[in-house]
C-alpha cells in the first residue's frame, strides 16, 4: 500500500515514525510504502496518476482532482481547524486589513486549502480575486519569498504558520475562523479502496489511534517530529495545540462543506465544470459485493478469506 504524505503533515508523519501501521498490516502480508510530497496538491495529482493509493490533504486538492475526473474518493476527515491556516504579513507591514491586499502580491500554494481561505477573505473584504496578484509557490519556496519581502503577504497553514510567526513576528491578517473550516480529508484511489476495504479500515483505525495519542501527548509528539521536520520543537507544540485530531466518517455536513469549496472554485473558473462531491463519498463494499468480485475474477483464495484481497 502506497501512502502519500506531505512534508509537513504532522499526523501522517507520526504514523510513519511510530511504525504501528506497518506492524498492523504486516500481519496480513501487506507492505507499506511512504511517498513524500511538498503539498496536498501534488499528492492528489499523484493519486490521479495512480502513483499512490491513499493520502491526507486539505480542502482544495480533492476538488481540483475531481474536476480533472480523477477516480478518487473521500474516506474520512479530521476535525476543522480554522485557526490553523491564515494570511500573514510582515510585522511592520502597512497592510492592516484584507482590503489592503488590493494590488498587492500574495504567495500561496495553488489549489491548496489556503486558496479557498483567500477567496473567502477577499470576498468578505469586498475585494475581487483578480485584483490581487497571486504568486503560486510551494510552502518551502514561499517562506524564502516572504522573508525576503518578494511578496507582501503569504497564505499558509500549520506547522509552517506557527514556525514563521515565532521566527519573524509575522502578523495574522486573517485566519480561517468564520470563513473556512480548514478540514483535512483522507482520500484514496477508488479502485484501491473498493478492492481492499479491510486494509483501508485498518489504515483509518491506526491513524485514529495515533491522533488520540498525539492529543494527549503533545510535547512527546513534538519531540518526535522536530528532528525529522527540521522545525523548532516549540513551534510544533504550538501547532499541535491549535488543533485536535479526531478521525470522523464523512457525513452530510462535510459533503456540503466541500461542495461549497467546489462551487466557489467554479464561480471563479478555477475548475472547468461543476462537480458533485457526494458522488465521491466512499462506502465500503459489503461482504457480498467483495465475494462476488472475488468469484468473478477467479480469486479463489480471496473468496475463501471472505472477500479480503490484498
Amino acid at each position: 500500500m502506497r501512502i502519500g504524505c506531505q512534508r509537513f503533515g504532522l499526523l501522517m508523519r507520526l504514523v510513519k515514525l511510530k511504525g504501528s501501521l506497518e506492524r498492523a498490516l504486516g500481519r496480513r502480508g501487506v507492505k507499506v510504502e511512504w511517498v513524500e510530497f511538498h503539498s496536498g496538491t501534488q499528492l492528489a495529482e499523484a493519486l490521479r496518476a495512480t502513483q499512490v493509493d491513499l493520502g491526507l490533504v486539505g480542502e482544495g486538492p480533492p476538488i481540483f482532482a475531481l474536476s480533472a475526473r480523477a477516480p478518487i474518493v473521500y474516506l474520512a476527515a479530521e476535525p476543522p481547524a480554522p485557526e490553523g491556516e491564515a494570511i500573514i504579513v510582515h510585522r511592520d507591514s502597512p497592510i492592516r486589513t484584507v482590503a489592503d491586499l488590493k494590488g498587492k502580491t500574495v504567495a500561496l500554494n495553488k489549489g491548496s486549502n489556503v486558496d479557498y481561505l483567500l477567496i473567502r477573505a477577499l470576498e468578505e473584504a469586498n475585494v475581487r480575486y483578480e485584483d490581487v496578484h497571486l504568486s503560486f509557490i510551494p510552502p518551502s519556496g514561499a517562506r524564502a519569498a516572504f522573508e525576503s519581502r518578494e511578496v507582501d503577504a503569504w497564505a499558509i497553514w500549520n506547522p509552517m504558520l506557527s514556525t514563521v510567526r515565532d521566527a519573524t513576528g509575522a502578523r495574522v491578517l486573517r485566519d480561517g475562523k468564520g470563513l473556512a473550516t480548514n478540514t483535512a480529508y483522507y482520500i484514496g484511489a477508488r479502485g484501491f479502496a473498493d478492492a481492499h476495504p479491510d486494509v483501508v479500515q485498518i489504515f483509518l483505525s491506526e491513524v485514529k489511534a495515533m491522533g488520540e495519542w498525539a492529543n494527549e501527548n503533545t510535547a512527546a509528539a513534538a519531540a518526535l517530529l522536530a528532528p525529522h521536520l527540521g522545525l523548532p520543537q516549540a513551534a510544533l507544540v504550538a501547532a499541535l495545540q491549535r488543533r485536535r485530531f479526531g478521525l470522523r466518517a464523512l457525513d452530510a455536513e462535510l459533503v456540503a462543506s466541500q461542495q461549497e469549496v467546489a462551487d466557489a472554485f467554479l464561480k471563479l473558473r478555477l475548475i472547468p465544470h461543476p462537480i458533485r462531491v457526494a458522488e465521491a463519498q466512499w462506502a465500503p463494499p459489503s461482504r457480498r459485493d467483495r465475494m462476488a468480485r472475488c468469484e468473478s475474477t477467479g480469486a479463489v483464495a480471496c473468496a475463501a478469506a471472505g472477500g479480503r484481497s490484498v
